[in-house]
Parts: C-alpha cells; structure tokens; sequence
C-alpha cells in the first residue's frame, strides 16, 4: 500500500483519553471545516456573480439536502456503532461481515433515494412557499444534486466505516481534495460558462463523486480486517437487521429534524427574498460554529463504541466529561470571532446593505446558544456509541420538532416577528440539553451494548 494512504486505524481502548479524542476530533475538525468550505464557496460565488435570488436559491434547498444528508447520515452512524464495537473487541469476522453488508445496504439505498429525490423536488419546494422570483433557480440546483447523490452517499458511508476503526486523517485528505475540485468548478462554470445556480449543482456532484470514489479505493487497499473485497459484497441479513436497528432511529431523527426545517424555512420565506438571503448567508456561517460540537461527538461514538465493546465501561464514562469540555472549548474559540466579524463575513455573499443586516443579526441573535448544543450533541455521541440509539432519537424530535414547530406556529400566530421565529432554534437546542443530560446522568445506557469482549 502506498505511503500516502497508510493504515491509520487506532484501537482507542488503552492510552491517553483526551490525546485519542483530540488526535481523532482534529482531523474530522478540519474535515468538516473543508466541507463547509465546500458548501460556502457555492453560496459565496452565486450571491456574488448571479444575484440575491441566486443565492436564496441556493440557501432555501439546504433544509431538503440536509433531509437526505440526515437520513444517510444516521445510517452512516448505525453502521459505524456496529463496526467500532466489534473492532474493539477484535471480533474480525463480524468487523467483515458488517463492512461489506454496508457498502451493498448504499448501493441499494442510493437508487432508490435517487429516485425519489428527483420525483419530490417540486412538491417540496411548493411545500416550503419558494417564492416564484426563486423556484426556478431553486428547482434546477436540486434536481441536479439529486441526480448526482450517489456520490455523497459512497463517501459518508465509506468514512464511516473508517472512522468506526479510528481512522480519521484519511476522509481529511478525499474532504480537501473534493473541496478544491469543487472551488475550481465552481469558478468554472459560474464565472467562465455562465451556467448559474445550474452550474455550482454540477461542480458539488463531481466533487462528491471524487470524494466517494477515493474513499472507496482506500478501502479497497486496505490490508486489515476492514478492507473492501468487491466480490464479497452482499447483504448478511443478520449484520443488516443490527445497522437498521442502531442506525434508522438516528437515520428517522436527523432526516425528520431536517425535512422540519423546511416548515422553518416556510416561515423564513415570509420576509421576503432578502431575508431570506441573510438567513441563507448565516446558515452557512453557523456551521463553522458546530465544526468542534459536530467533531467531538463524531470522536466519542467511536471511543465509547470501541471501549464498551473491550468492556471498559468507566473509561467510556471518563471519556465523555473529557469530550464535553473539549466541545464547550472549542466552540467558544471559534464563536467569538464569528460575532465580531458578523459584517464583514455576510459581505462574503452579498453586500446588498439589507441583506448585510438580515445576517448580521441572525449571527449575532444564535451564536451564544451554541455553547448549549455541546451538551446534547457529546452525549447523544456517547449514547450512540453504547447502542442506545433510540433515546436521542425520541429526545430530539421531541426538542427539535415538536416544541419548536410548536413554538413557530404560536409566534407566527401572535407576532410577525423574525427575530422570534429565528430564537426557535436555540430555544430547542435549550430543552434538548437539559432532557438528554438527565437521560445520560440517570439511565443506565451502557447497558445497550450489543458486544462485551472478555478482555
């Protein structure tokens, strides 16, 4: 195997907690920070080489592809919890059986999602109130990104099982190629072809597909226990019925939490196309904000999973106060500047002044909350890492759909006042925290582990 794509797999039971969790949080840290990158530049080079429409276009499709993202994402996670548990308990047969189920479960699921992705772009997007000066733009990014999704799907499903075994430099290396592939192409096409909002879908699809093909090709060359053998691809019904069992109720909460977001969305359509634009100019820098949240919970899934299945159970616990004050850290370093710079960071997308203002106050009014999603995001990581997949599912949508759609409703019935509407979201990462840290303190969720290995 060749030196640039070395085995960097870390059996994550034995050695220094917080060294484990930063050395594996790090790389996913500027993975994301990559992809968020890659998800900026589209906003950035449309709002700025097409127009505000172009660019709310481009924004108001975020909660449909989050939707799909969601779901996979979820799978992604079942898959992983059933990979690092039986790796950390050096249980290889099953570690193969789980790893070719999963690659031959996406295949399956990327058809089908294909399809009904392209059928349901119109019905949705008429769901959400797209305003008509916005619905074409909007109809043709998504119908591209759609027809191209496989991509995406290969990629999250391939890294995922990468990182179930403690390798997270890799997806670092395919997330920082894809990102330069898709700025050149975006420039490209936008700027050089005048293809519009049209071409920023085709730069996301052929870098998506770049990404997925390079983390299925490290699979491939794997030497360990993990490695891809194309031949033996099929479903073991068995394995497949553990995924689906760990991962559709992650799968149902993000994917349903997002597919919400359009009725948020909904609402946010009502102040016209340039809030819609500032709203669309925060959502992308906010996600900057939930990088380190994001990573470090990505990191104690797999810790808890491999150390629950060596039986380590007080260093699983240990590892999860270590990993909330890792994520509380981090994300103040990074929210600070994010509120000093408000401006000057929406100007990236569009510098039309009310559009400016709209940002600016989005990303001032949110950026303190964020400190609040650290608590129910380490520990939902810690939950599902164990096997307890199904109580943040139940936690979450309670929080983050029930309540807030609740609360929009009411708000929207009393007031017209966007600033009410947008505190929906912190209000529920609030209730969210305080329900699942309970859960996490007075449950016993170590019990949901589906392997216990002698050691």
């Amino acid at each position: 195997m060749s030196k640039r794509f070395a085995r960097k797999d870390v059996i994550m039971t034995e050695g220094n907690i917080w060294k484990h969790l930063l050395w594996f949080a790090l790389p996913l840290l500027v993975g994301n920070l990559f992809q968020q990158l890659y998800n900026t530049v589209d906003s950035i080079v449309v709002g700025n080489f097409v127009g505000k429409e172009a660019l709310a276009a481009v924004g108001t499709n975020d909660s449909l592809i989050n939707t799909l993202i969601g779901f996979f994402s979820g799978m992604a996670t079942g898959a992983g919890v059933v990979i690092s548990q039986y790796y950390g308990a050096r249980d290889d047969e099953n570690v193969h059986k789980a790893v070719h189920t999963t690659i031959a479960m996406t295949f399956l699921m990327a058809v089908l999602f294909t399809a009904l992705g392209i059928l349901m772009v119109d019905p949705m997007l008429r769901l959400m109130g797209t305003p008509e000066d916005v619905m074409p733009q909007a109809k043709s990014y998504l119908t591209i990104y759609f027809a191209g999704v496989i991509g995406l799907m290969f990629y999250n499903m391939s890294t995922g099982i990468l990182r179930a075994v403690g390798d997270s430099q890799r997806p670092l290396y395919f997330l920082i190629i894809s990102a330069l592939i898709n700025t050149v192409l975006d420039l490209i096409f936008v700027i050089c072809f005048q293809w519009g909002v049209a071409g920023v879908a085709y730069a996301t699809i052929i870098a998506q597909g770049v990404s997925a093909v390079l983390a299925l090709r490290a699979l491939r060359k794997e030497k360990g226990v993990y490695r891809l053998i194309w031949k033996k691809v099929r479903i073991d019904w068995p394995m497949l019925k553990k995924i689906f069992l760990l991962g559709l109720p992650s799968a149902l909460q993000m994917a349903i939490t997002s597919f919400s977001n359009v009725f948020v969305q909904s609402y946010i359509n009502e102040f016209g196309s340039a809030c819609m634009a500032g709203w669309s100019s925060y959502s992308k820098i906010d996600k900057f904000c939930m990088l380190p949240i994001q990573s470090v919970s990505l990191a104690i899934t797999t810790f808890v999973g491999q150390n629950l299945g060596a039986n380590q159970v007080e260093r699983a616990k240990k590892g999860s106060r270590i990993a909330l004050l890792m994520s509380v850290t981090m994300t103040i370093i990074i929210m600070i500047p994010i509120m000093t710079f408000a401006p000057q960071l929406v100007a990236l997308f569009n510098q039309e002044p009310e559009v400016m203002q709209y940002g600016s106050m989005f990303l001032r009014l949110m950026m303190p909350f964020f400190v609040c999603t650290c608590t129910n995001q380490v520990y939902a990581g810690s939950l599902r890492g164990a096997g307890d997949t199904k109580a943040p599912m139940i936690i979450m949508m309670g929080c983050f759909i029930l309540f807030r759609q609740i609360y929009l409703f009411v708000v929207d019935k009393l007031t017209h006042s966007i600033i009410l509407v947008a505190l929906g979201y912190p209000f529920g990462w609030i209730l969210c925290s305080i329900i699942i840290y309970l859960y996490y303190r007075f449950s016993h969720w170590e019990k949901h582990r589906i392997v216990v290995s002698e050691q």
